[in-house]
């Protein structure tokens, strides 16, 4: 999930500060904090519908997403849960000879569905070229092909089709439970992406929702985030690879701070904070490993990131196997 506030309408395509997106949704919202692994955590401040939003730390950061009912921050009670419930169902799956033998991933290539929803006035309309590199982009992060340290996660992407509608309200990110009922196509291992103009850059659901809410299933980006978009340092279509790893199963890999837990992956150092920019060297927590800022789930600029991690690679193949196979 990736979260902006857009500037306004005099100063098209300019970011504001943190400190005023933080003003903005958190009018009327009240922070709790408790402590987690020495760090201070704090309930997520909630946009126009209720849904948590989730900010990078720093002065004039931005952050990818917020969520709520789709998308939203874990404790380690429920990551735990959810990996208990995802260890039996594929148990059942591998006694029934329906999950890959041990040491092999899952691979798969994902149909994909790109609904992109105008304003009257044809904002939004992004072109097909944009659509096509953006599809090009989600297979070569997915591929590993950006890095000697990246995974190659075996799954690949292919254009399944293309719609646009001419709806303000849904350009806006408005009745989004709606516009994905009615839109969605595909089954369960169908990436749906919504382009809309919304205050994040990226809101996306999990694997283990879609059973009780496929409806909605899938990911809404930030249409300037597409490459060649206007969205400064986010837009070279980074903003996709990120939420569709959401989709996949991954959390951030700041989730649960500084513990052990974390996201419940192995092979991403733990991490107090979001990261913003490209903070080369950035260590902030005491755990062994730097901060993993070129993941594509840190909230780094699309410039820095260039990795999945083998351990992503296996949680994203066992979340496919338990739930979208």
């Amino acid at each position: 999930m990736r979260a902006w506030i857009p500037s306004p309408p005099h100063h098209p395509g300019r970011f504001v500060s943190r400190h005023r997106a933080l003003a903005v949704l958190l009018a009327g919202t009240a922070l709790a904090f408790s402590p987690l692994g020495g760090q201070a955590t704090a309930k997520l401040p909630v946009d126009q519908v209720g849904n948590p939003a989730c900010f990078t730390p720093e002065e004039g950061a931005t952050a990818r997403g917020g969520f709520g009912a789709d998308h939203r921050e874990l404790s380690a009670a429920e990551q735990k849960a959810i990996d208990a419930r995802t260890a039996q169902i594929l148990k059942a799956k591998a006694a029934r000879g329906l999950a890959p033998k041990a040491g092999r991933l899952a691979a798969a290539s994902v149909p994909v569905y790109v609904h992109v929803m105008r304003s009257s006035t044809g904002a939004g309309d992004v072109t097909d070229s944009q659509i096509s590199q953006q599809i090009a982009e989600l297979n070569q992060d997915y591929a590993g092909a950006e890095s000697s340290e990246a995974a190659n996660t075996g799954f690949t992407f292919y254009l399944a089709g293309t719609d646009r509608y001419n709806n303000n309200q849904w350009h806006n990110d408005r009745q989004s439970t709606q516009y994905r009922n009615q839109t969605r196509k595909g089954g369960k291992n169908a990436l749906n992406i919504w382009l809309v103009d919304f205050s994040y850059l990226g809101i996306a659901t999990f694997p283990w929702d879609y059973a009780s809410n496929p409806g909605i299933d899938g990911i809404r980006v930030q249409y300037t985030s597409l490459p060649g978009g206007s969205a400064t340092n986010y837009n070279l279509g980074k903003t996709a690879s990120h939420e569709a790893g959401h989709w996949f199963g991954l959390y951030h890999t700041f989730q649960g701070g500084c513990t052990s837990t974390n996201d419940s992956v192995a092979d991403t150092p733990a991490q107090s904070s979001a990261s913003s920019g490209c903070p080369t060297g950035r260590d902030s927590c005491s755990l062994p490993g730097l901060d993993p800022i070129h993941n594509y789930m840190d909230y780094s600029y699309d410039t820095c990131y260039n990795q999945f991690t083998p351990g992503q690679s296996t949680r994203m193949s066992s979340m496919w196997t338990a739930y979208r196979a």
